[in-house]
């Protein structure tokens, strides 16, 4: 990941900081991409372009296979078939490990070791997978932690923290990698209502410092205010995709207006 001090494309908020680090995200690029589980298919010639610093949410009813679609990215599940581009190279002809590197990944529960603070859950990869030496490690860990309002909370344990704080250090682990992307997969649906605009609002200031970012999401005020681009799926396809005002405003399709009828 590229890293730079100005953005073009994005507008970062006026921060206490002098020089706020942004992002310089990759491009993402799906080609009919197909996903099953043995002989059922649960994603079927899925096609979508994320450009270099946007935000594309991902919406639909559950078992669409959005988060299918996001295990196929990083490789956590092997496509059957079509090919994910990172930066215009095939991501399917590296190594998963290696592209994990490039791709970071929050999920919807934690999953922090339970026996090490917060600064350790941030570092252990960097000196582990990436061989970074310690020191430098916990330095860079302590920036990532900071970064997401939790310097205070570094020598915590996960059972020390609430479900959102357990959430930040999620995030910050996965910056902390340096990623191209970042994969969010309903990254909030496992906290309690009050800790859930929190995170959200991480994520926003995350796109808004050209993070490229695919979301996974329930929160449809979230991917109307913040993503460049929605994607609505249904039975493993795309049925839909456009901006937000193009989608929610102007559904073409009788399934999402359905579907927005239920959830709006």
């Amino acid at each position: 990941m590229n890293l730079t001090s100005a953005n073009a494309s994005k507008t970062v908020p006026n921060t206490a900081a002098a020089d706020i680090e942004t992002f310089h995200g990759s491009s993402l690029e799906l080609r009919n991409l197909t996903m099953a589980y043995g002989d059922i298919e649960v994603l079927r010639n899925v096609s979508l372009t994320v450009a270099p610093g946007t935000t594309t949410c991902i919406i639909g009813p559950s078992g669409s296979g959005k988060s299918t679609l996001l295990r196929g990215v990083n490789r956590l599940h092997e496509p059957k078939s079509g090919d994910v581009l990172l930066a215009g190279e095939s991501a399917l002809q590296v190594k998963p490990d290696t592209l994990r590197r490039r791709i970071g990944m929050v999920f919807q529960h934690f999953n922090l070791f339970p026996d090490h603070t917060a600064l350790e859950n941030v570092a252990l990869a960097l000196w582990s997978v990436k061989g970074m030496p310690k020191a430098e490690a916990m330095e860079r860990a302590r920036r990532r932690l900071a970064e997401v309002g939790l310097a205070e909370r570094a020598d915590h344990r996960p059972r020390d923290l609430s479900g959102g704080q357990q959430q930040r250090v999620a995030i910050a682990r996965a910056l902390a990698m340096e990623p191209e992307v970042m994969l969010f997969d309903e990254a909030t649906s496992a906290l309690d209502p009050e800790l859930v605009k929190g995170v959200l609002n991480l994520m926003a200031g995350l796109g808004r410092r050209g993070m490229t970012m695919l979301v996974v999401t329930h929160e449809m005020g979230f991917a109307r205010k913040v993503a460049d681009q929605v994607v609505f799926m249904d039975e493993g396809e795309v049925v839909e995709a456009g901006t937000p005002a193009e989608l929610f405003d102007n559904p073409r399709s009788e399934r999402l207006q359905r579907f927005l009828s239920e959830v709006l």
